[in-house]
């Protein structure tokens, strides 16, 4: 898979060949779905809660006696039937959480990778010197790059500049390569990653561990 290596004033400087094994394999829908549901379900906090007739206040002492009243028997005005009354079956705090194999997460992202080059959704930049940290600087780039909507920007580390630079820009979001998921990739327009990060992941992601 060719890609082109772009300067920071949006010019084309060099074309490279990045691993096919990494960035044009077949897109495995069911795949990519699993991890995607597995990402979002291990954000939820599990903290919703419901009071059961139990823990709801009150309704200690039987309504009416028991018989000869002509209405129906009642032990609690806090019965899951009454108004006021607990809840029958409710949520409680539970973990959502659930494991993805990493053979999974990884074969996940290289789909996803692969769709992104193959819809030209991937622009490679020699590096991002030149950001300083302001916002007028990344937008300057995004316009040089013909970037619009969002965009993921993925560089070999955590640089600060390019952090504090994207943070005011609602749909630009930054990662350091070694934390690319598919999920975060998913759901952003483009890829913008540099030429260092995008050889690390080409040989991190090339093969799987045994």
């Amino acid at each position: 898979m060719q890609v082109a290596v772009k300067n920071q004033s949006g010019e084309t400087v060099e074309s490279i060949d990045l691993n096919d094994l990494v960035f044009d394999v077949p897109m495995n829908r069911s795949l990519v779905h699993q991890a995607m549901v597995i990402y979002q379900s291990n954000r939820r906090h599990g903290t919703h809660d419901t009071k059961t007739r139990a823990e709801v206040s009150g309704g200690g002492r039987k309504p009416w006696i028991q018989k000869h009243t002509g209405r129906a028997r009642q032990g609690s005005t806090r019965s899951p039937h009454w108004r006021h009354g607990g809840v029958a079956f409710g949520p409680h705090p539970r973990s959502y959480r659930k494991a993805l194999p990493k053979r999974m997460k990884r074969a996940a992202l290289r789909c996803v990778l692969s769709e992104k080059a193959r819809n030209d959704r991937i622009v490679c930049l020699e590096s991002m010197d030149a950001i300083d940290g302001k916002t007028r600087s990344m937008t300057g780039l995004l316009q040089r790059l013909n970037v619009s909507g969002s965009a993921l920007i993925v560089t070999l580390g955590s640089e600060a500049g390019v952090i504090q630079a994207a943070s005011n820009l609602k749909k630009i979001y930054t990662l350091p390569v070694n934390q690319l998921n598919a999920e975060t990739l998913l759901s952003r327009d483009t890829l913008i990653i540099t030429n260092d990060a995008a050889r690390w992941a080409e040989d991190s992601l090339a093969s799987d561990p045994h």
